[in-house]
C-alpha cells in the first residue's frame, strides 16, 4: 500500500486546489445591425449566486431611448423579455437603466443621456435566477439593449451578448475522494481538470 501514498496525497491535494481555485468571468462584446458595440464586463463562468456588470456601449443613436438589461433572449426579430430589472424608468433597481438623450417631460432627471458618439456606460446586477420567469440555467439569457418605452416596436436598438454561469460542478473523480485520481497518477497517467459550467443557452 505504500507506493500509492504519494499519488493519494497527490489526488487530495488536486481536490483541494480545484476547490480552492476561484471561477474567473471573462468579458465579451457584440455588434448590433446598425454598427453598436455593447461590451459586457463579464460574460462566461458568472456566478449564479449574483454578480454586478459593467455595461458599456457605442455608436447608439442617440434619438432613440434604449432600455440596458438582463433579459431571456427570445430569438432574432423578438425584443429580448422578460428582463430581471423589469422596464425601470427610475434607475433605482440596479437590474436595468434607462439611457435617453432625450426623454419625455417626465423621464428628464431619471434617464441617462448618451454620451459622445452614441456612447454609455452603466452597472448592473444579475443572478443565473432573477424571477421566476427566468431560470438562467436553462434557458439563454443576454444582456441586452432594446428601444426604451417611447419606441417599443422599434427593433434596430436590440444588441445581445449572451451570459454563461458556473455551475460549480465537481468532477466525479474527485467527488470520490481522490481514490480514482491516485488510481490514474499511480499507473503514470495525468489527471486534467475543468470546471463545468451552465451555458444558460436552453431552447428560448
Amino acid at each position: 500500500m505504500r507506493p500509492l501514498r504519494t499519488p493519494l496525497l497527490l489526488g487530495m491535494a488536486g481536490l483541494a486546489l480545484w476547490a480552492g481555485t476561484p471561477a474567473h468571468a471573462d468579458g465579451a462584446s457584440a455588434r448590433g445591425a446598425q454598427g453598436q458595440t455593447l461590451t459586457v464586463s463579464a460574460a462566461d463562468g458568472v456566478s449564479p449566486g449574483g454578480a454586478t456588470l459593467t455595461v458599456t456601449g457605442r455608436g447608439y443613436d442617440v434619438r432613440k431611448g434604449i432600455y440596458v438589461a438582463f433579459c431571456r433572449d427570445n430569438g432574432p426579430g423578438k425584443p429580448p423579455s422578460p428582463c430581471g430589472g423589469g422596464a425601470d424608468t427610475t434607475g433605482s433597481g440596479g437590474g436595468s437603466h434607462w439611457v435617453s438623450s432625450n426623454p419625455p417631460p417626465y423621464g428628464r432627471g431619471l434617464a441617462t443621456p448618451y454620451g459622445p458618439d452614441g456612447s454609455f456606460r452603466v452597472t448592473i446586477r444579475i443572478s443565473a435566477r432573477p424571477s421566476g420567469a427566468m431560470d438562467c440555467m436553462k434557458v439563454r439569457c443576454v444582456v441586452a439593449t432594446r428601444a426604451d418605452h417611447t419606441r417599443s416596436t422599434d427593433r434596430t436598438q436590440d444588441v445581445r451578448v449572451p451570459i454563461s454561469f458556473d455551475d460549480g460542478g465537481v468532477p466525479v473523480a474527485l467527488v470520490a475522494g481522490g481514490a480514482a485520481v491516485a488510481a490514474v497518477l499511480a499507473a503514470g497517467g495525468v489527471v486534467t481538470v475543468r470546471r463545468s459550467r451552465a451555458t444558460g443557452r436552453g431552447s428560448a
